[in-house]
């Protein structure tokens, strides 16, 4: 167990999990050709085929130019395709292509090994309270985030 308190050591370990996952992501992903951004539109095209490039964007927290720029590439490679939208001549919805599958199918397993390598050493019945651990601590985020923005903002005084 890290020693000092938890305030002190909880938002920083986070942060670094995060940023070691992403990087140890973005090296396994090279493998395939691929930048873990690209795989994560891919996962998420996977999931919600039909899917605006906007709300794609604001799913993953993302600018609308560089979520073009991502889907360029995947549409050169030959995995996603735009079609216009039905409603709306503006929009394009995405959706996987054939050549799609095979790689996912790949990634689906470089997934499951990197998940694997995280969790080496940790039960799985402490897996699972971890998980429901951190589904909770991302609520109570949101629920912050949310009150903050419905409650009226006070100006912090300045003095000096």
């Amino acid at each position: 167990m890290p020693r000092g308190s938890v305030d002190l050591n909880f938002l920083f370990t986070l942060a670094e999990v995060q940023r070691l996952v992403r990087c140890y992501a973005d090296k396994a992903a090279s493998r395939y050709g691929i930048t873990r951004a690209q795989w994560a539109v891919l996962a998420k095209v996977e999931r919600c085929e039909g899917l605006k490039q906007s709300e794609l964007a604001e799913m993953l927290e993302m600018q609308p130019i560089t979520l073009t720029r991502l889907i360029d590439r995947l549409c050169e490679h030959g995995w996603i395709e735009r079609r216009s939208d039905d409603t709306d001549r503006r929009a394009k919805r995405l959706y996987l292509r054939k050549a799609a599958r095979p790689l996912l199918g790949k990634l689906t397993g470089l997934r499951s090994e990197l998940t694997a390598t995280a969790l080496a050493g940790i039960s799985p019945v402490d897996v699972h309270r971890l998980v429901g651990h951190l589904e909770t601590i991302r609520e109570n985020v949101r629920t912050a985030i949310h009150d903050a923005h419905a409650a009226p903002q006070r100006k912090i005084q300045r003095h000096g």
